[in-house]
């Protein structure tokens, strides 16, 4: 399918908020919190109606500023209402929203301008003086808008450089003055060009279509509906596709969009005074919070700990046996839980990578609300797969998005075929009309995903689940040999070790020239501060702890234990681990925006300490190595 059912006349991004103007227009529909004397204070909303009205008034701003139809406008700043009221400009008027980041580093918003030809970019204050230190390298740019700064505040360039620079209510008061008709787009017009900046090389501008987004969403409406009355709250980067198009969902159902306060520290305040309905994360925060509740629930006492597991056990059988649970046990245990998020969520979902099935589990019977994990990328406008509402089984991403098909292709190299038993095994390839168009200016690199029947490898590996349910076992690209050949997949290993209560993060490496893994962990300083207390054990620093090698054996040894809970083969064991203080960040480089790990990054920041942990396990065990 391409369109919605109930729907069909919306065919672009453009139309599905007109419709939604229409349809919702005293509802509300973007909430801030609002500083008060210095401390943050409630939420306050502007409608449906009111965005409208907003749209057309910035869009007419920027035609005002003589920006054609077509052109790419850079958005290059965190979560807020502006951005979205800025795409729902773009899209009225026939414009393509470019997200910027910071994350990518300076000189990858240096080469996203220039690479898309940006005519026009809305920063803020903190952005704006990073884009004047490099404004006479980006010489598409004709016009800078800045969000939430003063009149006064905003710096006027010398007439050579060919740049205004403009407030964001002084672009509002210009286009009230000089209003426009709508510019509509078509369907296969490009709405969006996302960068994703890869695990290796140059930023990829992926190319997305109106058609290709709505497509996507319609496809996933079919099994998820919000409404009016839900309330989502959005602190996802609005760089990505995940957040995009969780915003369209949003609008097509009418649901009222939160923010956050910028400052991810500070989510749970944030959840707690708006109370959404909707929650979508990514696996690290949801382990955040199951690691949380388990870790509170050990060091409440026996009498407790007896109570939240008898609860537990009984909430789990009947959900298992599609019955429904005593209200008892929320009473007593669960809505305290549940009151961390506010109280209300509905609706939990996860993607970017995979939720563990425990913690699916978990988060279904504390959370008492749907839990749904999804699959999908950027070049197939979101969503591939997802879980479906009436299925209570986890481990898998569910069945195929309506809007696309799904094929698995063999993988002789690393014995995965399409006639496995019991289950077909391969490459994960989607065809539809979400893929995408192609990458920016870069037709050798379209052609290496998408061949010529318009099938897209994705570069997962999957297999088929009875009932049409797909999971993912493997990733092409990640996977290495150990000296005595077994194939690893690094990523299935992490994500085990990311239940260790002392693990906040983890990278696992091996090669061909050693026959074991290693591990670099970086360590939950509050675990590890409240283990070494328990165990007497004193410390100048937390760097000094760290080495100690009675902590690195007992981080080990809670390894070894989840490792064998989850069935981990011997040589998937990690036989050595350094514990560092540092998280890894996008920051220090070693991970992407959507806090995948990047490898080779990775492996030449820890060079020493990898090769630190060979040269022990060398001297300790008596096998050769190689």
């Amino acid at each position: 399918m391409s369109r919605f059912p109930d729907h069909p006349d919306i065919g672009t991004l453009h139309d599905n908020f007109v419709h939604a103007v229409d349809t919702f227009r005293d509802y509300k529909y973007l909430g801030t919190r609002i500083r008060v004397d210095g401390t943050v204070g409630e939420y306050k909303w502007i409608t449906y109606g009111e965005a409208g009205t907003a749209r057309a008034t910035i869009g007419s701003g920027l035609i005002y500023h003589g920006i054609p139809k077509g052109s790419c406008v850079g958005i290059y700043f965190i979560n807020r209402p502006e951005w979205l009221i800025v795409d729902h400009s773009c899209s009225a008027y026939s414009l393509v929203s470019v997200p910027l980041y910071d994350t990518l580093g300076p000189d990858a918003v240096k080469y996203i301008v220039n690479h898309a030809d940006v005519k026009a970019i809305f920063c803020v204050p903190q952005t704006l003086s990073s884009l004047l230190s490099f404004l006479s390298e980006i010489p598409s740019v004709q016009l800078v808008v800045v969000v939430g700064g003063m009149d006064n505040e905003v710096p006027s360039l010398p007439p050579s450089t060919g740049v205004q620079v403009v407030t964001y209510s002084k672009l509002l008061s210009q286009g009230h003055s000089n209003l426009q008709p709508f510019c509509p787009p078509k369907p296969d017009d490009v709405a969006t060009i996302c960068y994703t900046s890869g695990t290796t090389g140059t930023p990829k501008g992926v190319v997305l279509t109106h058609e290709n987004l709505i497509a996507s969403i319609a496809g996933c409406c079919i099994s998820t509906k919000f409404n009016p009355s839900d309330i989502y709250i959005s602190y996802l980067p609005l760089a990505h596709i995940y957040e995009r198009s969780n915003q369209i969902i949003s609008v097509y159902f009418g649901a009222a969009v939160g923010f956050y306060q910028g400052d991810n520290m500070k989510l749970m305040d944030d959840m707690a005074a708006l109370r959404p309905t909707i929650f979508c994360s990514v696996p690290r925060l949801y382990n955040r919070i199951y690691a949380g509740i388990l870790n509170a629930v050990k060091t409440s006492g026996p009498l407790k700990e007896r109570l939240f597991n008898a609860a537990y056990n009984s909430k789990k059988q009947a959900i298992m046996n599609g019955k429904s649970p005593s209200p008892m046990w929320d009473r007593l245990v669960f809505n305290k839980i549940k009151a961390k998020l506010g109280g209300r969520v509905r609706f939990m979902g996860s993607g970017a990578s995979p939720l563990s099935p425990d913690v699916m589990d978990f988060l279904k019977i504390c959370f008492g609300g749907r839990v749904v994990e999804g699959y999908g990328m950027t070049e197939t406008s979101c969503v591939i797969s997802c879980i479906d509402e009436s299925d209570n089984l986890s481990g898998h991403v569910g069945s195929p998005n309506p809007a696309c098909e799904i094929k698995l292709v063999d993988v002789p190299e690393m014995n995965y075929m399409s006639d496995d038993h019991p289950y077909p095994r391969g490459e994960i390839c989607v065809r539809g009309p979400i893929v995408f168009r192609g990458y920016y200016k870069d037709e050798v690199q379209t052609r290496e995903v998408v061949d010529e029947d318009g099938w897209l490898h994705t570069g997962d590996i999957g297999l088929w689940l009875p009932g049409g349910r797909l999971k993912i076992i493997d990733r092409k690209k990640n996977i290495f040999k150990l000296a005595q050949g077994e194939y690893i997949a690094p990523e299935k290993i992490e994500n085990v070790y990311a239940k260790c209560k002392f693990i906040a993060q983890c990278f696992i490496y091996g090669d061909s020239l050693n026959s074991s893994l290693v591990a670099i962990v970086s360590v939950d300083p509050d675990v590890l501060k409240a283990w070494a207390a328990s165990e007497g054990i004193k410390y100048k620093d937390f760097g000094q702890l760290c080495n100690d090698p009675r902590a690195r054996a007992a981080v080990q040894a809670e390894m070894d234990a989840v490792g064998r809970e989850a069935q981990l083969r011997g040589f998937e064991f990690a036989k050595a681990v350094t514990l560092v203080l540092e998280p890894f960040t996008m920051e220090n480089g070693l991970l992407t925006p959507t806090f995948k790990i990047k490898r080779p990054q990775a492996r030449e920041y820890f060079a020493k300490a990898i090769s630190n942990m060979y040269a022990e396990l060398a001297t300790s065990d008596p096998s050769p190595q190689k």
